[in-house]
């Protein structure tokens, strides 16, 4: 996925900016849009204002993200080009749409810290840290 490049259709560029949630995704993603005058979308935020998800997670304390009304709703401005995606995956995206895809990685001690001042939930961190591992 790291190289698709669609230009031959767009004019100007996807990038999906993801990794481990506390990384600096929306940081590095709203400073690149803001620099480059691409649109940035947080998808968090677009499934919260366009009520694109399933009902709310009680053990991780999120939305549960309808990735099919996802794609649709971002089918057209995808196509059009010009966008900075920030999401902590990549999985359900189609491959056409992102010409780079970059991949943020912090050390666990960094990153336990970040999000224990957001105050995660415990089991959104466990996961998190346990995963990690596993990488």
């Amino acid at each position: 996925m790291a190289g698709v490049n669609n230009g031959a259709r767009r004019q100007r560029p996807n990038l999906l900016i993801t990794g481990t949630p506390g990384t600096g995704k929306s940081t590095m993603a709203s400073a690149l849009a803001e620099a480059s005058d691409l649109r940035y979308i947080c998808i968090g935020d677009l499934v919260k204002e366009k009520n694109l998800h399933d009902g709310w997670d009680n053990e991780f304390n999120c939305h549960i993200i309808n990735e099919d009304l996802v794609c649709d709703e971002l089918e057209d401005v995808m196509q059009e080009g010009g966008n900075i995606v920030d999401y902590h995956g990549c999985e359900f995206f189609p491959e056409r749409w992102f010409d780079r895809v970059v991949v943020l990685q912090t050390e666990n001690s960094v990153l336990y810290d970040r999000l224990t001042r957001r105050s995660a939930s415990i089991s959104s961190l466990s996961i998190m840290f346990s995963l990690v591992v596993l990488l």
